[in-house]
């Protein structure tokens, strides 16, 4: 019976820890983005890298799993870049991050993230090429627009541009 009991026990270890897993990927890709930004206005100052879940965060929404669906930042006088990192979202479908003064091309990784409908980064000050691939090929331009040193989109190999971003 000891025996039993030992297998069981740790059965349960391990299914009780995968949620924390997926969890902490995604509180480590948003404090990474939180990492990137300047917040005058401490916005995010409830967003803590120690929980092991980001559903609480403000203008952080999760679906009924806990996986982080919404990050609505539009509007809060942040700068800063994106960062590769939120390409581990993997359930975002919305993310608003328009009228900030944010820099920096667009990570390439988010055109990855196939539950994402919408993306708006209008009103900053990002450089590069717009995606038009994977999840971008549906978002609409005035998405992107009042970026200065933003180009596009792209034109998948046809053309490039010289946009001197970094």
């Amino acid at each position: 019976m000891a025996t039993i009991e030992l297998l069981l026990i740790i059965c349960l270890t391990v299914v009780s820890s995968v949620p924390a897993a997926r969890g902490t990927s995604e509180v480590d890709a948003l404090n990474a983005f939180r990492q990137s930004l300047t917040d005058p206005d401490k916005v995010l100052e409830n967003w803590d890298p120690n929980l092991v879940s980001p559903c609480t965060w403000f203008h952080v929404t999760c679906n009924e799993d806990d996986r982080v669906t919404r990050v609505d930042l539009g509007n809060s006088n942040l700068s800063g870049h994106l960062v590769p990192e939120l390409g581990k979202l993997e359930h975002l479908q919305y993310l608003r991050l328009n009228d900030n003064r944010l820099n920096g091309p667009i990570p390439r990784v988010l055109t990855g993230i196939s539950s994402l409908k919408v993306v708006d980064v209008s009103n900053n000050n990002l450089c590069g090429t717009i995606p038009t691939s994977g999840s971008f090929e549906h978002i609409p331009s005035n998405n992107f627009e009042n970026n200065p040193r933003l180009e596009g989109p792209e034109l998948q190999g046809l053309a490039t541009y010289d946009t001197n971003c970094s």
